[in-house]
């Protein structure tokens, strides 16, 4: 087992978003987190990656146990250093060219010389289709150009697991394929990986594990073939009526 938590909770206020959330993730696994807005889905994947406290649950990552709602700073920094998260805005920076982009994470962070990170990063760059627009700024590149950029940051430091935040959210249609294409490879080439996503027929067809969330607990979880050819909970056969027929038609 490569990442599992166990009973994770978090509240905000008095409004509890996340309650005793569990889920395991093995080596080459991907993963799809399923379900309406509102449901907990991005809490979960922030409080997985320590950009949110949880407020109580185990997490078993690498062959290390911690108690999420205690974790120490170089607990965090360490962990980080072997995952990659993906944001939803792509999350660049504005003053940086992409290849600086990509540097900035491995030079800063991981303490990697600056020489080698710009052959890392350029070879992540050409990776996702970005080759020819090293020195290119995020106002210069379409929407879907700036997430790749952000997937080859991710993948330049060659993490265990990416964690994608519902990466296409921001997109129109034709910029959402071409990411989703950079996603579909990475999926082929064994990189584990836990997606949010409300891209429906990517999930179907990509990943081999899907969870489906709401009001903050799993309703159901297993394997992407069973649950979306015969899902067991009545509020998952209802979720997957109301998406058929744009996000699973054929």
């Amino acid at each position: 087992m490569m990442l599992e938590i166990e009973s994770v909770r978090k509240s905000f206020g008095s409004l509890e978003v996340l309650r005793g959330v569990s889920l395991s993730v093995e080596p080459g696994d991907v993963v799809a987190i399923l379900g309406p807005s509102g449901s907990g889905k991005t809490t979960l994947l922030r409080c997985i990656n320590f950009l949110e406290s949880a407020g109580d649950g185990t997490m078993h990552f690498d062959g290390e146990t911690f108690q999420m709602a205690r974790m120490a700073r170089k607990d965090i920094a360490r962990l980080r250093k072997k995952t990659a998260f993906v944001f939803q805005d792509y999350n660049l920076f504005r003053n940086k060219t992409a290849l600086q982009n990509v540097t900035e994470g491995l030079t800063a962070a991981r303490r990697i010389p600056k020489k080698q990170a710009a052959e890392l990063a350029v070879r992540a760059l050409d990776k996702v289709g970005m080759a020819g627009r090293e020195n290119h700024y995020p106002h210069q590149l379409s929407g879907g150009q700036q997430q790749r950029v952000a997937i080859a940051r991710a993948i330049a430091a060659n993490p265990k697991i990416i964690f994608f935040d519902e990466p296409t959210s921001a997109l129109d249609p034709e910029l959402t394929g071409e990411v989703l294409a950079v996603m579909r490879q990475l999926a082929e080439e064994g990189m584990t990986m836990l997606v949010v996503t409300h891209e429906i027929g990517f999930a179907r067809t990509v990943s081999n594990k899907a969870v489906f969330m709401e009001n903050g607990v799993v309703v159901e979880a297993g394997p992407s073939r069973e649950f979306f050819q015969n899902p067991r909970e009545e509020r998952s056969k209802a979720f997957l009526q109301t998406i058929r027929p744009a996000g699973l038609a054929e």
